[in-house]
């Protein structure tokens, strides 16, 4: 899925978020600890044209991006290498502990357990995986498979828009990255990633152990809000991002209509919280919980998870170590809505090229 090129090392890259029906772009350049952001944007388009996460009118997205670059582009996009996003839902990630080994066994027995696993052919997937624990006994790897038609996708799209694809990562894998950089990350930590109508889960000690998926996400929640307070969607959208489940004269009723979306996410949460925790002993707990995506602004919704997980939830802060320059950052209500596309710009270059 990445490209076997080894020259231009140091060339920049940016990165390309595919969503439900929105699209962003951003570069960061890197000077030493310094990061940059160069150019960003945001654009929408109709989401007939992904379907179950394979782009199947990549023309119609295409117009799209070059409508973003022609009039929603802030600053500028320097490089045609991109870094691209798949939806963490229609992929699968699973860790695994295997014997100790050599590299080119551990590549075999990981395709041989992943055929165990997942239920598609080995064929159809791109498979990948990465070493998070290894000693003279075991090895344990965290085990990515994309399919293979989704991946293909994003490449024909690349090509359609004259871009050098370079990479292909899962949404949560981009805002694990950045919230290494971004936040207190040496404590083991859920990330829960709000996309539009669904919400990708994982744990993160050291890097990724454990991923789920629960349905639901921003969108869902302003349908439901819409629903229950009779209003049009635009109304129940600007219900949500300004009152959300916080203090209100409809707070109630805002919190009764969600209330499905949002036990369907805590039971999902526990479920994975209580695989970790049996899986790593009685030393290893979940210390914090930490929330992004778009659906991660509603008001209210950090104190409700709290109050229903035991454990401090609060909104990743993308923005702590990347400056703008001259550049007018997104505002506080659609930073939260930039991080899968932060990560993506802070793959480095030679991580893909060496």
């Amino acid at each position: 899925m990445t490209s076997n090129t080894f020259f231009y090392r140091d060339r920049p890259v940016f990165g390309l978020d595919i969503g439900y029906n929105s699209l962003k772009v951003m570069q960061i350049d890197s000077n030493g600890k310094q990061q940059r952001v160069s150019g960003y944007g945001v654009g929408t388009f109709d989401h007939a044209a992904v379907k179950d996460g394979v782009v199947i009118d990549p023309e119609s997205i295409a117009k799209s991006v070059k409508s973003l670059f022609d009039h929603n582009l802030v600053g500028e996009i320097s490089t045609n290498r991109v870094v691209m996003s798949v939806p963490a839902a229609h992929t699968f990630t699973r860790p695994m502990t295997l014997p100790a080994m050599n590299q080119k066994d551990l590549c075999e027995a990981v395709r041989l357990e992943a055929e165990q696993y997942i239920p598609i052919p080995l064929d159809d997937l791109y498979i990948d995986h990465e070493i998070t624990l290894e000693n003279e006994q075991n090895t344990n790897v965290l085990v990515v498979a994309v399919p293979k038609k989704i991946a293909d996708s994003r490449l024909d799209l690349a090509r359609v828009l004259g871009l050098e694809a370079v990479g292909i990562e899962t949404n949560i894998g981009a805002g694990s990255r950045l919230f290494i950089q971004a936040e207190q990350s040496d404590v083991p930590t859920v990330l829960i990633d709000f996309g539009s109508m669904s919400t990708d889960i994982t744990i993160y000690d050291h890097g990724l152990v454990v991923t789920g998926t629960a349905l639901g996400g921003g969108d869902s929640f302003t349908a439901a809000i819409a629903d229950a307070l009779k209003v049009s969607r635009q109304e129940a959208h600007i219900i949500k991002t300004k009152y959300g489940l916080g203090v209100s004269k409809k707070q109630e009723q805002i919190i009764s209509a969600t209330k499905p979306i949002l036990d369907a996410l805590i039971k999902e949460l526990r479920r994975i919280i209580r695989y970790y925790e049996e899986r790593s002993g009685a030393d290893e707990k979940i210390d914090q919980v930490v929330t992004m995506g778009g659906g991660a602004n509603m008001p209210g919704l950090s104190d409700y998870l709290t109050s229903n997980l035991r454990l401090a939830v609060r909104m990743c802060d993308p923005w702590q170590r990347l400056q703008f320059g001259g550049l007018q950052p997104p505002n506080r209500v659609e930073k939260s809505t930039y991080i899968t596309v932060s990560g993506l710009a802070l793959t480095k270059p030679r991580e893909l090229f060496a």
